[in-house]
Formats: C-alpha cells, sequence, structure tokens
C-alpha cells in the first residue's frame, strides 16, 4: 500500500484539486492522511466532499498549534501504514498513471530507495537528471512528491524552514540508498501554492539582493554546513 501523506495550511482551492487527482488515480491500493496545519480558509466542504469519496481511505489530522510542513510531514507519516510512502504537497495534480507508475519503477530498481520524475508548475517544464550523487551535492534537482519504500525514510528535519526536500535526499545518499529516474511528467504544481517563490535562475545570478534571492542563499548555506559541501 502506498500512504500518501498532504501537509495542508490555506490551499483549499489546491487541495480539492489535489485530492481529485488522487481519486482518478489507475492505482488505488493507497490511504491519504492530511495534516491541517491551522489552516484558517473554509476547509469544511472539502473535508466533508472527499471524506464521503475517500471513506475509510482518508483520515484528516488537525494540528493544535502551527508548526510548519516537516512537522506536518513526521505527523502523517508516523500514523500512515503503507510499505510505500509519497509526500504529496497540497498544490500537486497527478496525472492518472502517476503512482502506478512510480511504484513499478521502485519495484523494477529494488536497490533504490525512490522514485522521482519531472514535474510541471504551471506550463513550464521542470526537467530532472538520472540520480547522482555528485550532482545531487551540488543543487537541489528531485522533487519532494516522489515516492519511498517506508523502511528507508529518516523523517524530515524540522528545524529546516526551507529546502527540507534537499535535505532529505541527501540524507538518503549519504546512507545509500540510490533513487531511480522516471523520464516523464508525472505532476503538475499549481501556480500560486509551495512553488509561487519560484524565480529563473538567471534572477539568483543578476539579483543577489532580492529578499528571496537572500532567503535561498542563506537556506543553501544551511544545508551545505549540515551535509559538509563545498
Amino acid at each position: 500500500m502506498i500512504s500518501i501523506i498532504i501537509p495542508l495550511y490555506n490551499q483549499a482551492k489546491e487541495l480539492d484539486q489535489c485530492l481529485a487527482g488522487i481519486l482518478a488515480q489507475t492505482y488505488d491500493n493507497y490511504e491519504v492522511i492530511v495534516v491541517n496545519d491551522r489552516s484558517k480558509d473554509r476547509l469544511s466542504n472539502i473535508y466533508h466532499k472527499y471524506k464521503k469519496e475517500f471513506g475509510l481511505k482518508m483520515e484528516w489530522i488537525n494540528n493544535q498549534s502551527r508548526h510548519g510542513a516537516p512537522y506536518s510531514r513526521n505527523k502523517g507519516f508516523n500514523k500512515s501504514k503503507g510499505e510505500y510512502v509519497l509526500f504529496c504537497d497540497a498544490d500537486v495534480i497527478m496525472n492518472p498513471d502517476m503512482l502506478r507508475v512510480m511504484l513499478n519503477a521502485l519495484k523494477a530498481n529494488p536497490d533504490c530507495g525512490f522514485a522521482y520524475s519531472s514535474f510541471k508548475f504551471g506550463h513550464k517544464k521542470f526537467s530532472s537528471f538520472p540520480f547522482n550523487k555528485e550532482r545531487l551535492k551540488k543543487m537541489p534537482y528531485i522533487h519532494t512528491t516522489s515516492l519511498l519504500k517506508r523502511v528507508d525514510f529518516p523523517g524530515f528535519d524540522e528545524d529546516l524552514k526551507r529546502l527540507q526536500d534537499w535535505d532529505l535526499w541527501l540524507t538518503l545518499a549519504a546512507a545509500n540508498h540510490n533513487g531511480i529516474w522516471i523520464n516523464k511528467i508525472l505532476f503538475k504544481v499549481q501556480a500560486g501554492g509551495t512553488m509561487s517563490s519560484w524565480l529563473p535562475s538567471l534572477a539568483y545570478k543578476l539579483l543577489p539582493f532580492l529578499p528571496k534571492v537572500k532567503a535561498y542563499n542563506l537556506a543553501v548555506a544551511i544545508i551545505k554546513e549540515k551535509h559538509n559541501l563545498e
């Protein structure tokens, strides 16, 4: 079984489309765990709609105070039961065959601990690369929404404010868990969600004074120090 864990904060509209994408999957041996991190938007209609659709396949957890996405993901994981785990951001819309394709890739590559793919952000394509530890040390190129073997998951670092996904893949790589890249676009990230602060790569070179660029560079420095990267 695949446990799909969705951290949620003020993304009612995005969550509606995300859950609809899960319902449309060609692979249906899954559970859905939504961890609501004290959202302030109206979620009752969405909750009741999809609780009826998913039935016992869905669990909805409300945090008692605001903790952030890493805490919510870890909390969802601790409630989950699947042999495989997929941390799905609320702004992700899966292709109908995404779960099946990722699971088949992992089963076909038993030496790998996780499977990841290319994706779209709005109309922009984000291609990835075959897994390479040295490339991973230089840049983040694996999206959070990837399929992992439960036994290999080390937990998210709840002290990190940004780049928790890069930290996760670096941690797995250091423990000799390789990834398998699926050279397909298997999902779309809705604009206005977790990637809404995305800037073209050129901006990071030419506009270092921008607040978003400064925050990103600080996050990179924290990750590099933690993992002893050059």
